[in-house]
Parts: structure tokens; sequence; C-alpha cells
């Protein structure tokens, strides 16, 4: 029988100086748990191999166990080097650490959130965010929820509770998670009216529900694009037809920008500001996008719309709180110097770097691997990400890699054991580690030189 009693005590290896970094980055309680799991399958082991296995009675060896166990139980920095650049499951947009030092203050101290003072009563927490919107956009008014899936809810919700909204079948999307439009319109009360076809609707398709309709919905397509014979009824036209039959227009841009991204030489997306410009009557669109910035969902458009939206009682469920009103209030301020967002937004920097500095981060970084790995440095391409511009990529450049006894996918696996996961993609066999996103590059190349 294994001499079970060399197995070393849970409550030793947890104050043991290889298990104690763990403990502070994890927890106690779930490190106890982990560990004692771990002592289960040593004992599993031993009573089938008749002996304890090598790394039973090794509290060194608990700790490389626990690396992998536990790496995907808390929230860590990472490095995106998938070439997706705002990529949903990585967080999407980042914030400045400019920008988190303004707001510091504000998350960790009592702050005016919804206080008034001038008049030194209560205030709307909406306000700031607000005006610095209206400016900028143009809009009579705006509000500020969760994310823009419940921008959406709302407004479907204030507008359509128990009656129809026409809206195109090439628009019925799903997006992350297997969340469909049609499943939200139907929790916000509305009912779905689909019109036209999946690439070809025309204006007589809504002209023939607009009696029945109590709003006119257009989606912007997120992560997947129609070509070919196509057909679809512009913005303004939606918003005369709305108009005449006397109901609202809603337009769900999505990611969509506050600035035309082909100033930079990027593919163009469309604006609020030109939504709004075609006589829509409500936008909404997200804040951790195009915007650069953190969840929420940003509705803008005609006061007497907003007004209603605002009063709505969903509107106190899905308010904002106040860590991502002060980050939205800082971000806007950067749009009033739009020749300055390149420095100010990292969005817009990763976007815009150019060949030659691509380059030199993959020479750096390709030197960084061990002799074990084949590096090249190739030109790829990159995409935008998160419903924004799905049908356009933009040219980038990557490492790839490839090992003598290792696969491409337990490179990946190794990468994102990492103390700072990096995480890469697999094509030709090889994995691509693109560059945009190697930042910062010190870091990367000193982890990478220790550990690969």
């Amino acid at each position: 029988m294994p001499d079970f009693s060399a197995l070393p005590a849970v409550d030793k290896l947890l104050t043991h100086s290889s298990i104690t970094p763990w403990v502070e980055r994890f927890g106690a309680v779930l490190v106890r748990n982990e560990l004692r799991q771990l002592q289960t399958i040593a004992r599993t082991e031993a009573q089938q191999n008749d002996q304890l296995p090598d790394w039973s009675t090794k509290a060194d060896a608990y700790a490389d166990k626990l690396r992998a166990t536990l790496i995907s139980h808390a929230y860590t920095p990472i490095f995106n080097l998938t070439g997706t650049i705002i990529h949903t499951n990585l967080g999407r947009s980042l914030l400045s650490q400019a920008l988190w030092r303004e707001v510091e203050a504000i998350v960790t101290r009592p702050t005016n959130l919804e206080y008034d003072l001038s008049q030194g009563k209560r205030g709307d927490r909406d306000f700031i965010v607000e005006e610095k919107l209206k400016a900028l956009t143009g809009c009579e008014a705006a509000t500020i929820v969760n994310n823009n899936a419940a921008a959406l809810l709302l407004v479907l919700n204030t507008f359509a509770l128990g009656k129809k909204v026409p809206v195109s079948r090439g628009e019925l999307i799903e997006i992350g998670g297997s969340f469909r439009l049609p499943e939200l319109m139907t929790r916000s009360g509305c009912e779905l009216l689909e019109v036209g076809t999946t690439n070809r609707t025309h204006a007589k398709d809504y002209q023939a529900v607009l009696a029945d309709a109590a709003l006119i919905l257009k989606v912007h397509p997120s992560n997947y694009h129609i070509a070919g014979f196509t057909k679809e009824v512009d913005t303004a036209t939606l918003a005369q037809m709305a108009t005449e039959a006397g109901i609202p227009s809603c337009v769900d841009l999505g990611a969509g920008s506050l600035v035309d991204l082909s100033r930079w030489g990027l593919p163009y997306e469309p604006t609020r500001q030109s939504v709004l410009d075609k006589g829509i009557d409500v936008v909404t669109f997200s804040g951790d996008k195009l915007l650069g910035g953190v969840q929420a969902g940003l509705i803008v458009g005609k006061e007497e719309h907003l007004a209603q939206i605002k009063s709505n009682p969903l509107k106190r469920a899905l308010r904002a709180d106040k860590t991502t009103l002060a980050a939205l209030s800082v971000l806007l301020r950067y749009y009033e110097e739009p020749e300055h967002l390149i420095d100010r937004i990292p969005l817009f920097k990763t976007l815009t770097l150019d060949e030659r500095e691509l380059e030199q981060r993959g020479q750096a970084l390709r030197e960084a691997f061990s002799d074990e790995y084949q590096c090249e440095l190739v030109a790829s391409e990159g995409q935008i990400g998160s419903g924004a511009l799905p049908d356009k990529s933009f040219a980038s450049m990557a490492i790839t890699l490839t090992h003598k006894s290792h696969s491409a996918e337990q490179i990946l696996t190794t990468l994102r054991a990492l103390p700072t996961p990096v995480i890469g993609r697999i094509g030709q066999d090889k994995v691509w580690l693109d560059l945009r996103g190697a930042e910062p590059l010190s870091d990367l190349i000193s982890m990478i030189k220790g550990n690969m």
C-alpha cells in the first residue's frame, strides 16, 4: 500500500514560499480547495500504480500544477496578439493610463454623481456625459446605459411595448454568445415584423407594414457582410417614412465611430453624426468598440424621444455606474481635439501603427525566442473586430512560430500559461502572433526570454 502519510499537509503547503504567491493572488480558500483536489488526484494515481506519483510530496511541484488550474480563476492582463484589435473575449478597447489616472479619485472617493453642486440638490447622473455628446454629435439629448444591447432593449421597450417593429431580414443578427436580435426584441416586449429578404429589402416592404408599426428599426450588421445581388433601404428614406407615418425611427449602429476613420487611411464606418443628420430620431452605439472607451450603451437623438426613454422605469435598472460615466466624460473630452486622438486613445494608436514600427517590433520579438522555435516575420492581415467593418481587413505584420516537437496547439497552450498570458491564433499549422498588440514590448520580450 502507498504511504499516504508522505503527502504534505494542505495547511503546510499554503505557507510554503512557492505557493504563498498563489494565495496572495487567488485567495486562501480557492488555493486550499485546489490543493485538496491535487491530493485526491495523487491518491487515485497511487492506488492505480501502488506508489505515490513523483510530484505528490514536493511543494514546488504542487505550485507548478496550481498554475495550470488557477490561471482561469482571476482576471489578469494578457497580450492580445490575435490580430483582432477590439476582441470581445479579451476586453475590447483599451483605456489609456492617463485616462485612468484622471478618473481614479472620482472612482475611489465620494463624487457628485447625482448631485447638482450649483443648486445644492439631487442632479442627473447622465448630465455631464450628455452635454459632451450633444456638443460632439449635434444631438438634442442623450443618455447612457450599461451596454448597447441594453440601449436597444430600452428603446424598443419605450416605444413598442406590446406593439410591432419592422426589421429587414438581412439585419436579424446574432452576436457573440448566441444572443439574437429577435430574442432581444421579444424580451423588450415588442413583436418583430420581418420585412424583405436576406439579401434584398425595398422601401415598399416597409410601407406594406407601416400601418401596424410602432417604430422603424435599422440594425448595423454585426460580424458579417452580404455581398453580390443586394439591396437595402437607406437611412434617410427610413427616417422620412417614419416621420410620415408619425412613428419614431432608430438606428442601432453597434460599433459606429465618432470620427471618420478614413482620415487615417482606415475603412469608412458611419458616424453617429452622419446618421442623425439624415433625420433619424434615435441612434444607439457601444462605448467600448470604435469609440475606444469603456463598456456602455449610448443613446443619442431628439429631445422628445430621449425624454420618454429616460422616464422608462427600465432606465434605472440599466443605468451606467460612476466608473463608466467618469471614464466616458474624460474620453469624450479627448474627442474635442481629434488631431490628438492617436496619442490619447490606445485603439487609434494601435490601428495606425506603420509597417516600419511593426517590423521593428517583430525583429526584436523574434530574437527573444529560444533556438527550439522557428520564427519568421511575415506580412499578415488584421481586423478591427466586435462587429466593426466585418468585410474589411487591414495590413499588419506577425511572427509565425513552429517547434520541432510541439504542435501549434501545444505552443498556444504554452503561451497561455506564461506569467502574462499571450493569446495568438493558428493558421497554416503555425502560431501567428500579430505585432499590433505587442505592447508594452519590453515586458513581452523579457517574459518570452525567460520562459520560451
